[in-house]
């Protein structure tokens, strides 16, 4: 399907389209920054009748429960996507995000509204991964499918480094109010500052958005009557071994991000006893070295292509771990090197995965069959991992533990990276638009 647009005026489509894909996905991602920030104070505040242990517990099941919404997020935006477009699809969900991690804000706590208050941030939650559930496919489509042919992982690294940088953002600003105002002011008004910022950014991604056209391959499938009119149907039953296999791998990408971003900040605190600003300060260094990895990686992607990088990723989250651990629990200078060793291999995997996710399915359902195969990785396992952690450090004691859960989910996925996962590279973005493929003239 050959573009006739002159060359700088695509490099300039591509910017806008980068730029818009950028911005959204940061305000998607923020709200998980600045909830794992203020993770221990939304304990105190809105669990107030359980200890110390409990109510951190409760605080993140609330943070998993998000996750119970993703999977219908991921159907609904997933089949909006491939039936109305890429650009509609993301509109909605930056509007439906903000929206909701702005009231968060400006929720009333345990103290004025009792049982109500956990029970409306658990639905503002779920609302959030309501909106998770087609944010990352949705974006990883449309900007991979703007990208110029060999560059693919370079052009889409724009998702997971706005991943970083809102995970930067959401603990740098953390870092600042946690360590200027004091413990009355954070449990009054600070807590807030972060969910609140969500609606100008919201409000700036929209209209970002709103400037972009949507995909050359998205108004192919328009313009060529090929728009799928059941994608979700056509997804599990024409690709089921691609939604497997990204499920399979992926859930060492959800673990391993959760692990490193979520829960790190008060695991550091909680359990290894540095305070929070320390404990902060790690997850902006780690945060950093994700995004500048990021970088190196999904050209090395390009380069090498999606299956090793895939298996490397695998491999070192099977050997990494434990070591990334010790470091963790000697001093802060250990601290920073054990979580950015874990975020360089999350870098790994995560810049592969946005354009394998994205070329592993035909055009007409590609919304779709990426989003059921990547969300239910992320909600069993991506949403459930600061609970797991936690779970496993109260029972057996160990601070350790963590890391063989982690080691444990990353050797499943190296098998099924080894078994199952094909190179996908070279994959035409086109396919399932019939009238791209030109056909032979007969005598």
């Amino acid at each position: 399907m050959a573009d006739t647009t002159p060359q700088a005026a695509q490099a300039a489509i591509r910017r806008k389209v980068t730029l818009a894909s950028a911005i959204g996905n940061f305000v998607e991602w923020f709200d998980s920054a600045a909830y794992a920030v203020m993770s221990a104070t939304i304990a105190a505040l809105f669990f107030p009748e359980y200890d110390k242990a409990a109510a951190l517990l409760a605080t993140w099941a609330i943070f998993a429960g998000g996750f119970i919404a993703r999977p219908l997020g991921a159907a609904f935006f997933g089949r909006y996507g491939d039936r109305l477009g890429r650009n509609k699809m993301l509109a909605l969900t930056i509007l439906t995000m903000s929206g909701a991690t702005f009231l968060i804000g400006i929720l009333p706590t345990y103290a004025s509204w009792g049982v109500a208050a956990p029970v409306l941030l658990f639905l503002l939650r779920c609302a959030q991964g309501f909106s998770t559930g087609g944010e990352y496919t949705g974006a990883s489509a449309f900007i991979v499918e703007y990208a110029p042919e060999g560059r693919r992982a370079r052009f889409a690294a724009a998702v997971p480094v706005t991943v970083g940088l809102a995970s930067v953002a959401g603990s740098g600003v953390g870092f600042l109010i946690t360590s200027t105002v004091t413990t009355e002011a954070l449990q009054s008004w600070g807590w807030r500052i972060p969910f609140l910022l969500a609606a100008p950014l919201g409000l700036i991604g929209l209209y970002l958005r709103s400037k972009v056209e949507d995909t050359p391959v998205f108004r192919a499938l328009e313009k060529h009557d090929e728009v799928a009119q059941a994608p979700l149907r056509e997804a599990v039953r024409r690709s089921g071994r691609q939604i497997a296999t990204l499920f399979g791998y992926s859930i060492t990408n959800a673990v391993g991000y959760y692990l490193m971003s979520s829960y790190m900040i008060s695991y550091m605190s909680e359990e290894l006893g540095y305070t929070k600003s320390q404990a902060q300060l790690a997850n902006v260094v780690s945060m950093l070295a994700y995004s500048v990895a990021c970088l190196f990686a999904a050209s090395a992607s390009d380069r090498f292509g999606r299956r090793p990088m895939l298996i490397v990723a695998c491999v070192g989250f099977i050997l990494v771990p434990l070591p990334a651990f010790w470091l963790m629990g000697g001093s802060l200078a250990g601290a920073m090197v054990g979580t950015s060793l874990l975020a360089m291999l999350v870098a790994v995997i995560g810049t592969s995965n946005v354009p394998a996710l994205v070329e592993m399915f035909p055009a007409k359902i590609r919304a779709s069959g990426s989003a059921i195969g990547y969300t239910a990785a992320y909600v069993l396992f991506g949403g459930t991992a600061p609970f797991v952690a936690t779970g496993l450090v109260s029972v057996t004691g160990s601070a350790i533990a963590p890391a063989f859960y982690l080691v444990a989910v990353a050797a499943v996925s190296t098998v099924v990276v080894l078994v199952s996962f094909k190179e996908t590279r070279h994959l035409p973005l086109d396919r399932g638009v019939e009238a791209a493929t030109p056909v032979p003239e007969r005598g």
